[in-house]
């Protein structure tokens, strides 16, 4: 079973390092990994997966992702100006 979850996680790690320039939603963080984590998994599962068995390891939201809606909510609405 752990094979099986090793090879997935490999297959996943790889084709994901071919698109790096995205921002993926979840993260494997803790242990060793810190607290910027592992950031390239796209659903939560996969996540779940690769910290399945790992020591202290834990799948929480991309901080940078966390951010960037935050950003999106605080930003005031845009003013029109009036033609006069």
């Amino acid at each position: 079973m752990r094979i099986a979850i090793l090879v997935v996680v490999m297959v996943v790690g790889l084709s994901s390092a071919a698109r790096a320039d995205r921002d993926y939603p979840w993260c494997v963080m803790g242990g060793e990994l810190g607290y910027s984590g592992d950031c390239m998994y796209e659903t939560r599962e996969q996540c779940l997966a690769s910290a399945s068995g790992r020591w202290n390891l834990y799948c929480d939201i991309n901080p940078r992702v966390r951010f960037k809606q935050q950003q999106q909510q605080v930003q005031p609405p845009r003013r029109t100006q009036r033609s006069q």
